[in-house]
């Protein structure tokens, strides 16, 4: 095991994570066993399962898993396995009009996991057998828990409840405890990155890096306007007192979230949940980004931007929401070129993790140390 004990040092004298946590295969199976199985990471949104009976196969980081909606609406994710021979149940997102059932032998399950049916299993047309106990079969459940539409799981079971586990932040953002709109294929946006997924959230995390790489974004929601945040456990991110970009010409602007102090009236907040969600929240509209690693060099990057009324679906919203979309998509493609740029980076053998500024960089150092924390447990 490498010696991360220096990366939890303070951050005047700390270096970054070295280079094999970035392109080591052995690092990244112990972070998949570690701190991706032992924490609520991500893995996919509710608004890609809208409706009762509908599921969503995910392979998450080599495990397969199905997302479901019950017939209550409630989001249930299991793993994606028949409890007879293992094979996968579901291998495309799909409405069913019935019980998930193995498409090998026919065993069927409900929409809460249930063991069904079982038919033949006692010879032709014999569909029950004393050894064959549906009670005791039911779909393999993995713990999942929805919060501003993010599917969280924890694989492992064992992390504290995600009430408690993301408490600080739920409180931090309690104003936002609203429902959010999704408006369809015009309000997401995905990347495909050639970069270790820890680059994506570092980079994420501050605003240092704004008036080179985002000077358009620098216009309107400016350096020395941003403010660094770090919780003491699991996560870290940024915010600025001013984001008044121009969406409409005539001035016209998005219906904005019921309720919010005056401290929203222009600011904005960008915070990194640990490991691999990315949040963004401002008085008319909210974003979710998934980081879904693949691998040490590659990472999928899905957006789903959200909206505070249901008025934003309507036609008189149509190019607003184009342009929103557009602006976001602008800024993180910039982002790409840089986070690229890093893991190419990450094969100079004389690199040792770098140097942080002690002033505008302790959310990426919080994260480095989270994560040199979580590999050492």
């Amino acid at each position: 095991m490498i010696d991360l004990r220096n990366v939890m040092s303070p951050i005047e004298t700390a270096n970054g994570l070295p280079n094999a946590c970035y392109v080591d295969d052995a690092m990244f199976t112990h972070e998949r066993n570690t701190l991706f199985r032992d924490n609520w990471a991500a893995i996919g949104f509710g608004k890609d399962i809208p409706r009762p009976g509908m599921v969503k196969p995910v392979d998450f980081l080599g495990t397969p898993l199905l997302m479901v909606r019950n017939a209550e609406g409630k989001i249930n994710v299991f793993e994606n396995v028949c409890r007879h021979r293992g094979m996968i149940l579901v291998d495309e997102p799909r409405q069913l009009r019935g019980p998930i059932t193995c498409p090998y032998h026919a065993w069927a399950y409900d929409l809460d996991g249930q063991l069904r049916r079982t038919p033949h299993v006692g010879g032709s047309g014999i569909d029950s057998h004393e050894s064959v106990n549906h009670c005791d079969l039911p779909l393999i459940s993995v713990r999942a828990h929805v919060w501003r539409d993010v599917i969280f799981v924890n694989i492992g079971g064992t992390a504290p409840a995600f009430e408690t586990a993301a408490g600080d932040l739920i409180e931090r953002w309690k104003e936002f405890e609203k429902p959010l709109v999704h408006t369809g294929e015009d309000s997401s946006i995905s990347f495909t990155l050639d970069c270790n997924w820890k680059l994506a959230v570092e980079n994420y995390c501050e605003s240092y890096h704004l008036p080179f790489v985002h000077p358009d974004l620098n216009s309107y929601s400016r350096l020395e306007d941003h403010y660094n945040i770090l919780d003491a456990s699991s996560f870290a991110g940024q915010g600025t007192l001013v984001y008044q970009p121009q969406i409409s010409a005539d001035g016209h602007r998005f219906p904005h979230f019921e309720g919010l102090s005056s401290k929203w009236d222009a600011g904005a907040e960008y915070i990194a949940l640990f490991p691999n969600v990315l949040l963004g929240v401002h008085n008319d509209h909210a974003f979710a980004i998934l980081l879904l690693p693949d691998g040490n060099g590659r990472t999928v990057e899905q957006v789903e931007i959200y909206y505070a009324d249901e008025s934003v679906r309507g036609d008189e919203y149509v190019e607003m929401r184009a342009t929103n979309t557009a602006m976001w998509q602008t800024v993180f493609a910039e982002d790409v070129d840089v986070v690229e740029g890093m893991l190419r980076g990450r094969d100079a053998s004389g690199y040792d993790g770098g140097k942080f500024s002690a002033v505008m960089d302790p959310p990426t150092h919080h994260f480095h140390s989270w994560v040199a924390s979580a590999l050492s447990a």
